[in-house]
C-alpha cells in the first residue's frame, strides 16, 4: 500500500467548531505525503466558537433606584439574558453526553429559553447605545452557540461592533461566525481589529487557531505555523495560569510537529509541557480534548502507556470522541509487536539472515554495533546493521513497524517516520545512524508488554541496500484543516 499523505487527527479547542488537521508542507517540490491515520479527526481538535471560558458579557450601568436585592431583583433585564448566555456557553463546553443529539436538544432549549428573556425586553430598554449595543451583542453571541454558520448571528455581530467598535468580546464572536463561514481573511481580520484595541488571550489564541487552519491553502504553511505558535505563546504570557491559552501552544505545537518537514520530536516533547501546565488550570479537566490531544502526543512518542491512559481519561469525558477505538488501536499495536519479537527464527536460520551483514560498508565516521550495546536514547557516532524480517502491518499509517536483526542475531523493533513503505522492504539490509534507543516495557490493565526498540525520525538516519533512500521515497508531513460541524 503507498502512503499518500498524514491523516492524523487532533481536535483544538471548544467545540464550536472541529478543524481537521493532517499536515501542513512548505511550497517546494516534495514527495506525496505520509499518512499517519486519524483516529476520527486526528490530530488535534480546535474549536472557534467562544473560548473554552465563555468571554464575560459587558454589564450596562444599573438603573437608578436599582440595589443588590439578589441576583434577580438586584439584574437588569440584559444582565439576566448575560446570565442565560453564560449558561449556554457553558453547556456547550462542558456537557458531552454519549448520544450527540441529547446534546444538540439541550443546546436548543437552552439557547431558545435565552432568545426568549431578550426577546421579552420591551423597545424603550434597546434604545440607548448602550442597551443596544449589548442587546445585539447577546442575540449573536447566542445564536452563534451552534456548529454551523448562522447568518443572522453575523449580522447581529456586525451591527454590535458598528455600534461601538470598542467591544473586543463582539469582535470575537464576530471573527468566528465568519470563520465558520469559511472567510478565514475576513475572521482574521475581526481577531486583528480587536487586538488593534489592546492585547487579548481570547483573541490571540483564537488568531493562533485560525492560523494552522490558514496554513492549509497559503504558500508560506510553515510560516503560518509559526506564527500560531509564537500568538499563542503571546497569549500564555498574559495570563501563565489561564489553562486555555496553555492548552492552544500544546495544540499549535502538536501541529507544528505535522507540519514540518522533519518529524522533529522535540515539538511533542514541547506539546506536553504545555498540556501539562493547562492541566493544572481546574477548569480545563472538563475539557476532554486535552486529554485526547495530549494522548496523541504520547502516541508519536511512542510513549504507550500514558497515551493509553489519556485516550481513556477522554473516552470517560466524551463518549463521542471514540477515544476509546484509539485504545484499541495502541493495544493492537503492542500485541502485534511484542508477538513480533517473540516469534523469532531459529538459531540457524537467524545466522543465515544475517550473514550478509558483515559485507555491508558505509563511507561514514560512525563506529558499527550491536543492538546490545546501545546505551539509552540517541547514541551518537554509531550506526547499527541489521536485516529486515517482517514490516507489521497495524491500524494506522505511520510511523513504519518493522521486525530487525542484528549481527548478533539480536530482535528488536524499527520504527520509522519520514519514508514511504515501500522504501523498505523484507530482507533489506539498513544500517541505522546515530540510533534513538530503548526498551518499552508498558502495563495495560494487566497486561505487560517488553521489548527493545529503535526510532528512526530522519531519512538521513538510514540507509538501505548500502544506499540512501531516494528522494520520491521520503515521505513529508501535511495538514489540511477542515470546518467539521
Amino acid at each position: 500500500m503507498n502512503q499518500t499523505g498524514l491523516s492524523q487527527v487532533i481536535y483544538w479547542t471548544d467545540r464550536t467548531l472541529n478543524i481537521w488537521a493532517d499536515g501542513i508542507l512548505p511550497s517546494m517540490p516534495s514527495p506525496p505525503p505520509q499518512i499517519a491515520s486519524p483516529p476520527r479527526e486526528t490530530m488535534s481538535r480546535e474549536a472557534s466558537g467562544a473560548s473554552v471560558s465563555s468571554a464575560p458579557v459587558p454589564e450596562p450601568e444599573r438603573q437608578q433606584g436599582q440595589g443588590n436585592q439578589g441576583e434577580e431583583a438586584g439584574s437588569t433585564p440584559l444582565e439576566k439574558v448575560s446570565d442565560k448566555v453564560e449558561e449556554l456557553y457553558s453547556l456547550r463546553d462542558t456537557f458531552f453526553p454519549r448520544d450527540p443529539s441529547e446534546k444538540s436538544a439541550s443546546l436548543r432549549a437552552c439557547a431558545d429559553a435565552a432568545l426568549g428573556v431578550l426577546d421579552s425586553l420591551p423597545p424603550e430598554q434597546r434604545k440607548s447605545p448602550e442597551e443596544r449595543v449589548i442587546y445585539e451583542f447577546l442575540m449573536g453571541k447566542i445564536l452563534d452557540a451552534f456548529p454551523d454558520y448562522c447568518k443572522e448571528a453575523e449580522e447581529h455581530l456586525s451591527k454590535a461592533v458598528k455600534l461601538n467598535p470598542s467591544l473586543v468580546d463582539a469582535w470575537l464572536c464576530l471573527g468566528n461566525c465568519i470563520w465558520k463561514k469559511g472567510n478565514l481573511a475576513s475572521a482574521r481580520n475581526c481577531f486583528l481589529l480587536a487586538l488593534s484595541k489592546g492585547t487579548d488571550k481570547k483573541i490571540l489564541c483564537q488568531l493562533s487557531m485560525l492560523e494552522r487552519s490558514m496554513a492549509q491553502s497559503s504558500e508560506d504553511q510553515a510560516l503560518l505555523v509559526e506564527e500560531s505558535i509564537n500568538h499563542a505563546k503571546e497569549a500564555v504570557m498574559l495570563d501563565i495560569k489561564d489553562g486555555n491559552s496553555w492548552y492552544n501552544l500544546g495544540n499549535a505545537y502538536l501541529t507544528s510537529f505535522f507540519a514540518s518537514v522533519a518529524w522533529d520530536k522535540a515539538r511533542l516533547h514541547h506539546s506536553i509541557k504545555a498540556y501539562q501546565n493547562a492541566e493544572k488550570d481546574e477548569t480545563m479537566k472538563l475539557n476532554p480534548d486535552l486529554y485526547y490531544n495530549c494522548a496523541t502526543a504520547y502516541k508519536y512518542l511512542e510513549n504507550y502507556e500514558s497515551a493509553l491512559r489519556g485516550y481513556e481519561a477522554a473516552a470517560l469525558k466524551d463518549p463521542a470522541l471514540r477515544a476509546d477505538i484509539e485504545v484499541q488501536k495502541i493495544i493492537n499495536l503492542l500485541d502485534k509487536l511484542e508477538n513480533a519479537t517473540k516469534g523469532r527464527l531459529r538459531p540457524k536460520r537467524s545466522a543465515s539472515l544475517v550473514s550478509s551483514l558483515n559485507e555491508v560498508n558505509f563511507k561514514l565516521f560512525h563506529k558499527k554495533a550491536t543492538i546490545s550495546i546501545l546505551s539509552g536514547g540517541l547514541n551518537k557516532t554509531v550506526a547499527v546493521v541489521c536485516k529486515v524480517v517482517l514490516w507489521i502491518r497495524h491500524d494506522d499509517d505511520a510511523p513504519l513497524y518493522y521486525l530487525t536483526c542484528d549481527l548478533d542475531q539480536s530482535y528488536f523493533i524499527l520504527s520509522v517516520y519520514g519514508l514511504q513503505n515501500e522504501a523498505i522492504k523484507e530482507g533489506d539490509r539498513v544500517v541505522l545512524l546515530e540510533p534513538y534507543y530503548k526498551i518499552l516495557d508498558i502495563s495495560w490493565k494487566e497486561q505487560r508488554y517488553k521489548f527493545k526498540s529503535i526510532r528512526v525520525d530522519f531519512p538521513e538516519q538510514i540507509i538501505i541496500n548500502e544506499k540512501a533512500p531516494a528522494a520520491h521515497q521520503v515521505a513529508r508531513a501535511s495538514i489540511r484543516a477542515q470546518h467539521k460541524p
